[in-house]
């Protein structure tokens, strides 16, 4: 498990104004980026496919996090790690080979994690734990930005902890994450904190460190 991670998500940035709002972060030491890939079908929105993934993994210098918001997730991965994509997670409910999609993950060299939704019991993906490198628990519904995180949430995220016991597993969490519950976040369990909203609206760099000094 590694230390804490803010992890600016990629959704939250101007998109028209991408690399400029990205690298404005690079000198805050930041390793990962986390980046939404969205079907229009698994979610309502459409983003970031795996072309555009391989695109932006040519410019901008960081590991990539791609949280796959698609059905049958499996059909991608190859792509996404030729690009050269680091992390990759795929949601329980979008696929009914959930250890098959894991296995390709790791049999192609990235880091596998498992997504779940607000819903959705952390003993669903009890059987898969010691196949995944992380989860990730959506703190909103997927799918749109500018949610407000869904405070029942600090329990699933200490059931989760509690799931995993001792193994080496990161706990991400993602929607809403703003100065006001990254603590609570952190305090329940989480170790890994995808900003997309909050980060990107204003000054991201003073936010950073914002969002840094309420994780002390």
């Amino acid at each position: 498990m590694v230390k804490n991670s803010i992890m600016p998500s990629l959704f939250g940035a101007d998109i028209g104004n991408l690399q400029h709002d990205v690298m404005a972060l690079k000198e805050l030491e930041i390793e990962t980026l986390h980046v939404d890939m969205m079907d229009g079908s698994f979610v309502p929105n459409i983003a970031f496919g795996p072309t555009q993934v391989a695109d932006l993994k040519q410019i901008l210098p960081f590991q990539f996090d791609v949280h796959m918001m698609v059905e049958n997730p499996e059909k991608f991965i190859p792509q996404l790690v030729k690009a050269g994509v680091e992390y990759i997670s795929i949601h329980q409910e979008a696929t009914v080979h959930l250890l098959r999609g894991i296995q390709l993950i790791k049999e192609l060299g990235a880091k596998a994690g498992v997504v779940l939704n607000p819903g959705t019991p952390v003993e669903s993906i009890q059987l898969v734990l010691d196949e995944i490198d992380y989860v990730l628990l959506m703190t909103v519904n997927p799918g749109l930005g500018g949610q407000e995180l869904y405070s029942p949430i600090y329990q699933k995220i200490q059931a989760m902890k509690k799931l995993i016991g001792e193994r080496p597993i990161n706990i991400q969490v993602d929607g809403g994450v703003n100065t006001k519950n990254i603590k609570a976040c952190q305090q329940a369990g989480a170790n890994w904190f995808v900003v997309g909203s909050y980060l990107f609206s204003g000054d991201s760099t003073e936010k950073f460190k914002l969002l840094e000094n309420a994780l002390q």
